[in-house]
């Protein structure tokens, strides 16, 4: 958690503009950025990990994504405005991003355009985890990846679960972007999840 905001302020957020959410021993860390509407995108990846390994793939790396990515849009003015969360107790249920999808209102989730997840990047291209993504999302992605000329692919893992979860339980249109390849489960969740592997 503290290494999590760190890396937010060496990313240009200031001290006070970093909320720790706490839902009774989650703490989930926040960063806002107002947009000229209310409309909201929420930017979110996981920052604890299994025992085996280090964490480096899962989810370290999505938390580097998502710290770039507030750098980057930080520096514009943007119509929507966004929250990047990085999630607490994700590996046993996705437990920080239910609390935060069941923490918004019924009568407020309108306003929320989409939630974006980053999980897992480095062992290949980047593409899109169909299982855990609204199709309408998937889609868009797709031919956003197309028109920019982006390396682009999605992909379904059986069995497999993503913070974007939450967000689709609580009618909240969402996906989740990841960078594995065939061979993912030599790493994942075990003591191969390290740096030198990426």
């Amino acid at each position: 958690l503290e290494v999590v905001k760190k890396l937010f302020v060496s990313f240009g957020a200031k001290e006070d503009e970093i909320k720790v959410e706490q839902f009774k021993d989650i703490s989930n860390v926040v960063v806002s950025k107002k947009g000229k509407s209310e409309e909201t995108i929420i930017i979110g990846a996981h920052y604890d990990k299994v025992k085996e390994g280090c964490g480096a793939i899962d989810n370290w790396t999505g938390i580097s994504v998502l710290a770039h990515l507030y750098k980057t849009l930080s520096k514009f003015e943007t119509e929507k405005s966004f929250i990047f969360v990085a999630f607490d107790k994700e590996e046993g249920g996705l437990f920080g991003s239910k609390e935060m999808a069941k923490a918004i209102p019924k009568e407020n989730r309108k306003k929320y355009c989409s939630m974006v997840n980053m999980d897992s990047f480095g062992l290949g291209i980047p593409q899109v985890l169909t299982n855990t993504s609204s199709s309408k999302l998937a889609k868009y992605a797709k031919s956003l990846a197309k028109e920019t000329n982006f390396p682009y692919s999605q992909a379904g893992i059986l069995n497999a679960d993503a913070d974007s979860r939450s967000f689709l339980d609580n009618g909240i249109p969402a996906l989740t972007f990841t960078g594995l390849a065939i061979n993912w489960e030599k790493y994942l969740h075990t003591n191969q999840d390290k740096l030198e592997n990426i």
